[in-house]
């Protein structure tokens, strides 16, 4: 039925016989993002905790089966390594820096292992990385944080990369990380409880807005710019979705009904900066990002940028970041697994 979100489309449980207790693995990667990880495992805490039931329980693993440290350098103890899983629980890997780095053969081999026996596997924030790797997603949707979409359409073209929040695409689930742990987790709790709750799990942790699979990850445009001016925010939009093959903004100014002239006042009026050297800027950031994401060579990702001579985009570079592409790429080049 159309208009509906996940959570109203799934049935809840409406047996009176005590459930099934639900077992989550938390495989966590090396520098994973603790907020991710706490956004996923509170709501099953507190579910136990309103209904008074033991709804849900949980593992941590982590390859080795030691101590693992998270993005912000503390320390997390778990209780097991890679070691075959005797029930059916759900697996959610927890990414974060470094994801490719994180991303070991040892941890692709358990991935695949336990996906063949038919479990479900979920991946936080950056971990969506992992599971493609794996092979995981090929044929879902799935999302990943906003800051390594490039990266990730780079390495996975043909992957169905969504905006979203989350998705759940039957028993593959990913979300962008943050904040979206939980969305993504109430969600699956309303899914197997009710919404009823879910809702109660939300007012525990001050969750006044449980978001949806349809929800984006990124602030509109208007507000992530600050400025409210319809046209200014459609060429902005455009600009974004046209990094690879740029376009001059004198066509951007007859999409929306303006001269050139008065795109630039616009631009300077509200952005401080010409039309041209915002683009250049767009360009230069998802520049960067690649850079320090994947190992695609420098004249590689000066095309994926729109420059269509590496000198060119190393002058640039260099006059917007005082470093060249390729010192970043020294600094930042990413280990293969």
């Amino acid at each position: 039925m159309t208009g509906q979100t996940q959570a109203e489309r799934w049935s809840p449980m409406t047996s009176t016989d005590t459930p099934e207790t639900q077992t989550f693995i938390f495989l966590l990667l090396q520098d994973f993002s603790l907020i991710a990880f706490a956004s996923a495992i509170e709501p099953l805490r507190l579910a136990n905790l309103m209904s008074g039931q033991p709804l849900y329980d949980w593992k941590l693993a982590a390859e080795g089966g030691e101590q693992v440290s998270c993005s912000n350098g503390t320390s997390v103890s778990v209780s097991m390594g890679l070691e075959e899983l005797t029930r059916h629980p759900t697996i959610l890997v927890c990414g974060g820096q470094g994801i490719k780095t994180a991303t070991t053969k040892p941890v692709i081999a358990w991935l695949r292992r336990e996906a063949r026996r038919g479990l479900a596997v979920g991946g936080l924030c950056t971990a969506a990385y992992t599971l493609a790797r794996a092979g995981l997603l090929d044929g879902r949707t799935c999302t990943i944080h906003w800051e390594n979409r490039d990266s990730f359409l780079e390495e996975f073209p043909d992957c169905d990369l969504a905006h979203s929040v989350f998705t759940i695409d039957r028993n593959r689930y990913t979300c962008a990380g943050g904040a979206a742990s939980t969305d993504l987790m109430l969600t699956l709790i309303a899914r197997d409880h009710g919404q009823d709750l879910a809702n109660q799990v939300a007012d525990q942790m001050i969750y006044s807005t449980i978001r949806t699979d349809r929800d984006e990850q990124r602030l509109s445009i208007p507000t992530r710019i600050g400025v409210r001016n319809p046209k200014l925010a459609s060429v902005v939009q455009m600009m974004e979705n046209s990094i690879e093959e740029p376009v001059s903004p004198a066509v951007f100014a007859a999409e929306v009904g303006l001269s050139t002239r008065q795109l630039e006042r616009l631009f300077r009026r509200y952005l401080n900066r010409s039309p041209k050297r915002y683009y250049m800027e767009l360009r230069l950031q998802k520049a960067r990002n690649l850079l320090m994401q994947t190992d695609m060579s420098v004249i590689n990702v000066a095309l994926a940028c729109g420059f269509a001579s590496p000198s060119h985009f190393s002058k640039c570079y260099r006059a917007h970041f005082d470093t060249t592409p390729y010192r970043e790429r020294g600094i930042h080049l990413p280990q293969k697994a």
